[in-house]
C-alpha cells in the first residue's frame, strides 16, 4: 500500500488544529478569536487577523484563509542571494527540537533533487550526536565528515567545507550543537563557526535555519527572536507539526520575524519533510 502524498499527510498532522479552528468558524467572532488562541494563534497575531478578515467583509473562512496566506508567504519563493559552490547551510536550534533528524532529511531531500551533499557533524557535546548523524547520512546516502566529543566544532564545519570544494560538492549542511537560546557560551560558539564558515569560503554560510518544535507552541517565537538577533536568521524549519494542537504557532512567528519557513516535519520517516507551501499548510489548516 503506497504512503499518503505530502500534502494528505500534513493535513493529517494538522487535524487537531484544524478541528479547533473549523469549529471556531462555525461561531460568532468571539468563537473565531477563541479557537485562533486555543490553535497557539497568540493574542497580538489574532487581533490582526480578525481585523483584516473583517475588513474585507464576506465569508469568515474564505477571508480568514486569505489573511493566513498573506502572512505565511513571506519571502516565498523568492529567488536566494547568488552564492558559491557548495552551498553551506548552517542548522540551528534549541535540545529536542529534531536537529539531527531534520539534517538528515534535508539530505535526503537535496539528494533526490540531484545535489550532491555532505553533512558536517558539527554538534561535539553530546556523545550520541556523531552516531545519530552518521546514521542518517548512511540513509540518505551521502557523506559525513566526523567529530569527536570536545573537538573544536568550528574545525569541523571548516574541514566539510573545504572535502566539499575538492569534491565539488553542491551543499554542506553543518549540524551544530543543540543550545538553549539564553546559554552565552553556546551561542557564541554558533557565531564562532558563522565566522569560521565565511573564512573558508567567502559569503558563507548562506543560509541559517532555525529547526522549531511546533509543541512548544508561543515558546518558539522567543526561540526565533533570540537566534535571529545573535545569528542573523535567513529561515525556519518547524518540525513535529504530526498530531499538535499548536500548528497555528508559525502564524505569530511570520508575523513578527518575518523569516520564511524553509520546510515543515510531518513525521519520522526519511521523506517527512517538504518544502513549505503556504497556501497548502493554511488548507491543511482550514480544510
Amino acid at each position: 500500500m503506497s504512503r499518503p502524498s505530502l500534502f494528505e499527510r500534513l493535513k493529517a498532522g494538522l487535524r487537531r488544529t484544524r478541528e479547533i479552528l473549523t469549529r471556531g468558524l462555525r461561531g460568532a467572532s468571539e468563537d473565531i478569536e477563541a479557537a485562533l488562541l486555543e490553535a497557539d494563534v497568540g493574542v497580538a497575531a489574532t487581533r490582526d487577523l480578525l481585523a483584516k478578515t473583517q475588513a474585507r467583509g464576506g465569508d469568515h473562512a474564505t477571508a480568514l484563509k486569505a489573511e493566513i496566506v498573506n502572512l505565511l508567504a513571506v519571502d516565498e519563493r523568492k529567488p536566494g542571494p547568488e552564492c558559491g559552490k557548495p552551498q553551506v547551510v548552517m542548522i540551528v536550534g534549541v535540545n529536542g527540537s529534531g536537529k539531527t533528524t531534520t539534517v538528515g532529511k534535508l539530505a535526503h531531500l537535496m539528494r533526490r533533487q540531484g545535489r550532491s551533499v555532505i553533512v558536517a557533524a558539527s554538534d561535539t557535546y553530546r556523545d550520541a550526536a556523531a552516531p545519530q548523524l552518521q546514521v542518517w547520512a548512511e540513509r540518505a546516502g551521502v557523506e559525513i565528515v566526523f567529530s569527536e566529543r570536545g573537538q573544536d566544532a568550528a574545525a569541523v564545519a571548516f574541514d566539510a567545507v573545504g572535502r566539499a570544494q575538492a569534491r565539488s560538492a553542491d551543499v554542506v549542511l553543518v549540524d551544530t550543537a543543540g543550545r538553549l537560546h539564553t546559554r552565552r557560551d553556546l551561542m557564541d560558539e554558533a557565531m564562532k563557526i558563522k565566522r569560521v564558515l565565511s573564512k573558508v569560503r567567502a559569503g558563507a554560510p548562506d543560509e541559517i535555519w532555525l529547526v522549531l518544535d511546533a509543541t512548544v507552541g508561543q515558546n518558539g517565537i522567543a526561540q526565533a527572536r533570540s537566534f535571529d538577533a545573535e545569528l542573523g536568521l535567513t529561515g525556519l524549519i518547524v518540525t513535529k507539526l504530526d498530531g499538535t494542537a499548536k500548528g497555528g504557532v508559525l502564524i505569530p512567528i511570520a508575523r513578527e520575524l518575518r523569516l520564511p519557513i524553509r520546510y515543515v516535519g510531518v513525521g519520522e520517516e526519511l521523506d517527512d519533510l517538504q518544502p513549505f507551501s503556504a497556501r497548502e499548510f493554511t488548507e491543511a489548516l482550514l480544510g
